[in-house]
């Protein structure tokens, strides 16, 4: 007895639509996707989560919401000298809404002595302040 004359214990599995014997056919029914050759059917769930867009690009907002930012220039404007320049101040003036984030930044000049509590400043801003 040789090695290629030993009979396998397992079936071997049907080869379909190959030619010879088994029909027309070949086992695989009349027309339809099922019937041709390189069918493969895709998996329904895979679309979807591939239509579903990546969080990246230009129409999808920053996790962190970036501040309101408000001039030197335009808070001359609506204080006066010794005043205290705060979120709270800023709400009653009407610059910002209730609950934003603020920045201060150094455009224009600013010719009054006011106070500044609570609020994130710019460098330049910063060095106009501490000039007056």
């Amino acid at each position: 007895m040789m090695a290629h004359e030993i009979k396998s214990k397992l079936k071997k599995k049907k080869r379909i639509g190959r030619g010879g014997k088994r029909g027309n056919y070949s086992g695989r029914g009349q027309k339809g996707q099922k019937a041709r050759a390189g069918r493969n059917i895709k998996d329904q769930n895979l679309e979807r989560i591939l239509k579903i867009p990546k969080k990246r690009g230009w129409k999808f907002k920053p996790l962190s919401e970036k501040p309101t930012v408000i001039n030197l220039d335009i808070i001359d404007k609506f204080f006066q000298e010794n005043e205290i320049v705060s979120p709270i101040t800023l709400v009653q003036k009407g610059l910002i809404k209730p609950n934003e984030k603020v920045k201060i930044l150094g455009r224009g000049k600013l010719t009054k002595k006011l106070i500044f509590e609570n609020l994130p400043l710019s460098r330049k801003a910063r060095e106009k302040i501490k000039a007056i």
